[in-house]
Order: structure tokens, then sequence, then C-alpha cells
């Protein structure tokens, strides 16, 4: 029984009501539920994953536009693990016999505490603590991952969060994939060609808070030359304290680029006519700020991929 949070309803069989014409396997049973905001509104894209006793992942998905969860799985007992950005996670168990339908009724999500945000001012990214990364698809098939060694970041916090703004510049030299030959063509001009365009920078133009501890931070991003406007998805992480007792905030964020939007327009294709690099890039930050420390740090870091 999923506890305090569901209202119980009596377990019929998968061939009548509302899944009447259901195939159901004779050792399996049928398990559904409704997930909700504290309003009874439902939530729609909740991630749910049904687990065995052992811990073992069963299931895993998302509720459809109604917030409903209906899976066909064996019978026995589970976990059931719910979550969605802005919301407490909810976890429960639930029983499913041979046969039947374990109706369990509405899930009740809470509103989640917000993380506290990064006091007004100005901050810095700690390039120690942080991280640019990128993977990139290659000959079809692997992976290819990198990063960038060299960069830095201010932040001007405003009184709402929504007006802040951000400037970030990398030293396009920094390439680093772990294989110095494909670094060096990197650099060349068939790629970032680095003599001609050392930096690649970034401006936000605005913060969109999306729920929860979600933001959109949208801004030009110039690369090889060519600015193009990109959407870093972002999730704040909140604050603590360093070990020098120093105050910290934290995010992560995705975004995806096309090398074709930015000229980086190389290639070379293989005897099938797969292409030996993809035109995709997915970036990925982990990204610590301290309070800045009164230095241009930006402006250092500009300086430096102009050198």
């Amino acid at each position: 029984m999923f506890g305090g949070l569901f209202k119980k309803r009596e377990a019929g069989t998968a061939r009548g009501g509302p899944l009447a014409g259901l195939a159901v396997p004779a050792s399996a049973g049928v398990l559904s539920c409704r997930v909700l905001d504290p309003v009874h509104e439902p939530v729609r894209q909740a991630e749910f994953t049904l687990s065995d006793t052992a811990g073992r992942k069963v299931l895993g998905g998302e509720t459809d536009p109604y917030g409903t969860v209906l899976a066909t799985v064996p019978a026995g007992e589970y976990r059931l693990a719910v979550t969605s950005d802005g919301y407490t996670p909810y976890h429960g168990t639930a029983v499913v016999t041979e046969g039947r339908h374990a109706g369990l009724g509405d899930v009740l999500l809470q509103v989640a505490p917000q993380p506290q945000l990064p006091e007004p001012g100005d901050w810095e990214i700690d390039p120690l603590h942080s991280q640019i990364g990128f993977t990139a698809r290659h000959i079809g098939l692997a992976r290819i991952h990198g990063r960038f060694n060299s960069f830095a970041g201010a932040l001007r916090i405003a009184d709402r969060m929504e007006h802040s703004a951000m400037h970030v510049v990398i030293d396009a030299a920094s390439i680093d994939t772990g294989v110095r030959m494909r670094d060096d063509h990197l650099r060349s001009a068939d790629f970032l060609e680095v003599g001609a365009y050392p930096a690649i920078e970034f401006y936000s133009d605005r913060f969109v808070h999306r729920g929860g501890s979600r933001w959109a931070v949208t801004g030009a991003l110039t690369l090889h030359g060519v600015s193009r406007t990109v959407t870093l998805d972002t999730q704040y992480l909140g604050l603590g304290n360093g070990l020098e007792g120093e105050a910290r905030g934290a995010c992560r964020a995705t975004t995806e680029l096309h090398r074709e939007d930015f000229t980086l327009t190389w290639q070379t294709l293989l005897a099938r006519g797969i292409a030996a690099v993809g035109s995709s890039i997915s970036i990925d930050l982990d990204v610590q700020i301290l309070p800045k420390a009164g230095t241009a740090v930006v402006d250092e870091a500009r300086a430096h991929a102009h050198a």
C-alpha cells in the first residue's frame, strides 16, 4: 500500500471498467496512479521509477498530460519514486497481484523549499572547481569527450535574479580531448582557427525561472567569429561554504550547438557517407561561483586568449 498520500481504492480486475480490453499477461497486473500538485492539478512529465524490493529498476517514464501513470508489470511488491522540478520527491510502496488492477489513487506532491539565491553583487566563476566540457559524435558511433582548461567568468547578481547578467570568456586554444594530434587539428583553421579567433565569449541577455531549481539563461555566444543566441538549461544547486568559510554557489548547465551555425563546416565522409565528426556538439558546464575579489578576471582572461 502507498501510505497516507494515496487515496485507497478497491482493487479490480484488468478486464473491466476503464481497462476493459487491455491484454494483461497471466502473471502480471496493472498499476496506475495520478500525480497531482498541492491544488490538485495534474503534474505532467513528472518522472517516475518503479523498482523491485531488491532495488532493481523495473520501469521508468513520465506522467502523461493528465498526470497519469499506467503500467503492466509482473505481480509483486514495488517501490515507487516520483519526482518533478519544484516539488519534494515522493517515495512509496505498492503491491500488484496477478490479473488485477492496483488503482492507487492520487499522489499529492508538495512544493519543495526554494534554494537560497546568491546575494546581490558581483561574483566570479572559480575555475579550480568548475568545468566546461563538450561531447561530439565520432564516425557515427563513439562519443568524444573534451573540455576547455582556461576560462573565466563574472556574474552581477541583481536584486531580482531575473535581472542578473553573466559574461564568460574561454581560451579557445585550451581545448583538450586527451589526444594531442586531435587537439592540434581542432585548433587549426579546419575548426576553431584559434590564431584568428582566440576567445569564445558568452554574454547573457536574460535569466528566466522555469520553476523549482531550473533556470534558462539565454544570451549571445560568439564562436569562430560568429554570434548566435543560445540558451543554457540550468539547474541551480544552492549555496554552501568552502573550506575557508567562503560563500559559494553552484549550478549545472547544458546546451547543444550545431557546428554549421558557427561556420565550423570542415567534414570528411567515410566510405558509406557517414560523417567523421557529427554536426551537433553537447555542452556541459559544472560551475561554482565566489564573491568577486575585486580583480577584472574576465578582462585578464581575454588578454590571455589574445596573447
